[in-house]
């Protein structure tokens, strides 16, 4: 079978290194008879998609250049939340892709508690997404008790001005120039006359 492997630590500055890990993952590959052909680092935090490496891990994953991937811990793959975890699971299985966590056994795509994992994986992102929804409402409550209303600023013109110039002949976009706004409210307030 083969096999990518995926660390990552926050920094490379404060002394953190994947050797460790990577150490660790080479020797298990190996006495489990799998054959490495990729390997991937990042230093950088994984509170985010957005790392090179696990980038081009995906996109390798999609050309399904390995059969699993293996990597230290889930907290080493991603920390960016139960659902976007889930949805790193999940994309690697659709490109038929399994995955292994090291020092998490039931974490593996391959073993028998594959389904409950993932059941359980995707109970904790539906709680995360009502968590953040009801944070958000909370937090909307909250500014429009303290007087603050959400959304752009409102654009304070002259809708006469507007109407006039646009009666003169002036296309929408030289309207919009002379009077500082967009072309868009040039048109809305043309529109509602």
């Amino acid at each position: 079978m083969k096999v990518a492997l995926y660390s990552r630590c926050s920094t490379k500055d404060k002394g953190q290194d994947v050797e460790n890990q990577q150490r660790q993952l080479r020797d298990f590959a190996k006495k489990q008879g799998w054959k490495i052909v990729h390997e991937y680092s990042d230093y950088k935090s994984g509170k985010t998609s957005d790392r090179t490496q696990f980038q081009r891990m995906l996109i390798a994953a999609s050309k399904r250049e390995f059969d699993v991937l293996l990597f230290w811990s889930l907290d080493r793959l991603s920390r960016e939340g139960a659902l976007e975890t889930l949805q790193h699971l999940q994309r690697l299985t659709a490109y038929g892709v399994a995955y292994r966590s090291f020092t998490e056994p039931y974490l593996d795509s391959l073993g028998a508690f594959r389904d409950g994992v993932i059941s359980i994986l995707a109970c904790l992102a539906r709680q995360e997404r009502i968590r953040l929804s009801e944070r958000t409402i909370a937090g909307l409550e909250k500014a429009r008790a303290q007087g603050r209303v959400g959304g752009r600023p409102r654009v304070e013109c002259d809708r006469g001005k507007v109407l006039r110039l646009h009666a003169a002949g002036k296309s929408l976009a030289a309207i919009a120039r002379e009077l500082g706004i967009s072309k868009t409210s040039a048109h809305r307030i043309v529109r509602r006359s």
